[in-house]
């Protein structure tokens, strides 16, 4: 027994000193979009879960790393702030301010900031006054509505999943009327671009139309083990069928980010942060090039 408890705390040691250097670090993870609705290519970043994080200070080395893959937009989708009564957001204001000085910025909610909207009784006005900051910024926010980038013929759609849709414990159902009902229907002849927080629901954005779904909310299962990938979804079920990566139905795709922050408890095992970077390619442009 002895020598299985000292095993056992040996591991456990090993595992916080390992995530004392994930959650201090990033890396970057890229993915090729093509499709003949695409006019022309567009490059994107993609920001998840930051949980009012900085890399460095003022998030200066993430910045510089954004910079150099020369975006054109970034795509932010949810949780930049951890939901936390009188915590100071600074540090995902200050980030949004930077981009969008440089970039055309598109943001929707996470359940973090959608919680804070929610629960005025908990939360009193520091979502409006997050918000306040957050809008004199020039941004797209994406409240169940979208922007269409002509030049490139996509259209970016935020959607803010209701609060009933983190329940910890069994996973619901997402009807699809209900969700048409919050952002309408898809156009087919458009490249449809789904922000939403939360890719359980990867079936019913399938139905809606979206040519490409991104997402974070998972952490990457906070722990990453091989084979078996993230171990814990913040629903509390153990191996998520949707930890981080790419996922495929039939045409459409979803690009799950491992997010960049933590919130409760910084942990992460074999789980860098990261950040990532999606081509989209059009197809007609690809054969463009070859002639």
């Amino acid at each position: 027994m002895l020598i299985f408890l000292s095993v056992v705390l040996f591991l456990i040691i090993i595992a916080l000193l390992i995530s004392a250097i994930d959650v201090n670090r990033f890396v970057v993870k890229q993915y090729t979009v093509e499709s003949h609705k695409i006019l022309k290519d567009m490059r994107a970043v993609v920001i998840s879960d930051l949980h009012n994080k900085s890399y460095g200070k003022n998030n200066a080395p993430l910045i510089a790393r954004i910079d150099s893959m020369n975006p054109d937009c970034i795509l932010m989708t949810g949780d930049i702030l951890t939901g936390i009564p009188g915590k100071d957001e600074k540090n995902a204001l200050n980030l949004v301010k930077e981009l969008s000085d440089k970039y055309p910025v598109y943001y929707v909610n996470g359940n973090h900031e959608t919680r804070m909207r929610i629960k005025r009784e908990k939360y009193g006005s520091q979502y409006d006054e997050y918000m306040e900051k957050l809008l004199n910024n020039d941004l797209y926010y994406l409240e169940n509505t979208s922007k269409f980038m002509e030049e490139y013929n996509i259209r970016v759609t935020g959607y803010e999943i209701p609060l009933d849709y983190y329940k910890r414990g069994r996973r619901q159902r997402l009807p699809l009327d209900e969700m048409e009902l919050s952002v309408g229907k898809a156009v087919d002849t458009e490249f449809q671009v789904l922000l939403a927080h939360n890719p359980d629901y990867f079936d019913t954005y399938v139905k809606w139309g979206a040519d490409l779904t991104l997402s974070g909310h998972v952490h990457g299962g906070i722990v990453k083990l091989p084979v078996l990938g993230g171990v814990i979804s913040p629903a509390y079920r153990l191996f998520p069928k949707y930890d981080g990566g790419l996922f495929e139905s039939a045409d459409k795709k979803m690009i799950l980010s491992r997010g960049l922050g933590s919130h409760t408890l910084p942990l992460r095992v074999f789980n860098p942060g990261e950040l990532i970077l999606v081509e989209f390619v059009s197809k007609k442009a690809c054969k463009d090039s070859k002639r």
